[in-house]
Parts: C-alpha cells; structure tokens; sequence
C-alpha cells in the first residue's frame, strides 16, 4: 500500500502541489486526472523522490520513504516512468531492460522478470537487439514500463504513458497496464487520455491548480456530468468537482 499524506511542492512563490493526499492499495489502478500545469507530474516526481516536497508522508508497506534519495526509493519498490519515456536511446533494448534490474531487490528474480515483460510486451522479444533510438514512441513506451518492472517493483507510477501514441499503441499499452495490476501491483497513473484510463482504473482522483477537487470510482467518474464535460468532451479551465465526502475544496 502507498500512502502519500499532506504533500507540497513548491517553485519559489508558486505553489504547484498544495497538501495532497492519496493512497494506492495492490492489484489497483488509481488515475490522476488534471489538466496541463495542474500539478500532476510534480506530484510523481515528489513521490518518487526527485523533487524536493514539503510536509509530506509517504509510506509504501508502512516504510516512511519522504526525504530518502530516489535510488533508495526504488530499492523500497516504487517505479516512476516519467513523461518523455527517458530511455537510453543509444543502447538496445535488452540493456535498457538490464539496467532497470540494478536495484537489489530485483537482481534475484532477474530472468523471471525479463520473461514477464516480454510476456507483456511480445515485440520486445523480437527487438531484443535493437537500439532504442530506432524504434517508433510506442516501442519506446514499451522498454520504459518494461525497464520499471524489472526494478520488481511494488507500485508503479507512469506519468503520461500514452502521450503521442498511435490508437493502436494505446490499446495495447492500456491492455498491458490491466494486466500489470491483475498481477498484484499497484499503479498510479497520471494520464490525459480520460476515455481509455478510466475504462482500466479502479479510484481517481481530480487534480485542479495543485489541489485534489475531487475524487471516487472510476464508474462514478466516467458518469459524472462535469467530468465528462472536462475530460470526456469540452475542457472547462478551473473544474472544481467534489464527488466524494471529504475531498478537498478548491
């Protein structure tokens, strides 16, 4: 379980992530919906400790891990895939994949790992190596998560997976992400592609200028009038909903 209580981040003045709280229980997909500039990513990276945070609590299996360097992080079990993918373009696909299982904890089950990932993602398999750079975003998208999991990770935070993926790349990249939690993991998933995300997720959670406005089940929120107005159809700058008692205001 990974619960993150009272977390802020701050550039100078502005404040881009005020007193945030949400948790992620195994086998759970929880999506963060906002728009551009809401906070999101920095969020994530605070999360995963590679942004400064204040306030804040963030225990994964009741370990404290706020203000622990990101490398001990990882080792504790949490995966962050940052927007952009950030793969190592110059090398194959099998050496990203490696790289990911420096961590300790992952060394041991190692092989079983590379098989799992390549069970998710079968053209892996095929393009052990290649160099990155030479494949197309959603391939590229692939060896990102890919090289996560093999960190054996207990949750997984994914900042924006399918951004400038094909239709068919989502699909596939969405049919992976369910699977990953019917394995056991838990995912928290900051994604602007609402239709295909809240169609995996279990909770969400609406973000707005940094604050969460609003928060419930993803049927709930597939549902909701100015949810499908924000992110179903129309955006509308501002949204403040409150879908569940004792979400915060705006």
């Amino acid at each position: 379980m990974l619960e993150v209580s009272g977390i802020s981040v701050a550039y100078g003045k502005h404040l881009a992530v005020d007193r945030i709280t949400l948790s992620v229980a195994p086998r759970e997909i929880v999506l963060i919906l906002g728009a551009n500039g809401s906070g999101k990513t920095s969020l994530l990276k605070a999360i995963a400790g590679m942004q400064p945070a204040a306030g804040a609590s963030v225990r994964l299996t009741g370990r404290e891990l706020s203000g622990l360097p990101a490398h001990v992080i990882v080792e504790a079990g949490l995966a962050l895939v940052p927007e952009g993918r950030g793969v190592f373009g110059e090398l194959t696909v099998r050496e990203n994949l490696e790289l990911g299982a420096f961590a300790r904890r992952a060394r041991p089950a190692e092989a079983a790992n590379l098989r799992h990932v390549l069970e998710l993602f079968p053209r892996l398999g095929e393009r052990l190596a290649q160099q990155v750079r030479t494949m197309s975003g959603g391939e590229q998208q692939m060896v990102a998560v890919g090289r996560a999991l093999m960190s054996a990770p207990d949750i997984l935070l994914l900042d924006e997976p399918s951004l400038g993926l094909s239709p068919l790349m989502c699909r596939e990249l969405f049919s992976a992400l369910a699977r990953i939690r019917d394995g056991g993991l838990g995912i928290l998933l900051v994604e602007q592609n609402a239709k295909r995300s809240l169609a995996i997720a279990d909770r969400g959670y609406l973000i707005a200028n940094g604050r969460i406005v609003g928060e419930g089940r993803a049927d709930a929120l597939r549902d909701d009038p100015a949810v499908q107005r924000a992110y179903l159809g129309a955006a509308e700058p501002g949204l403040s909903v409150s879908l569940q008692d004792g979400a915060d205001g705006p």
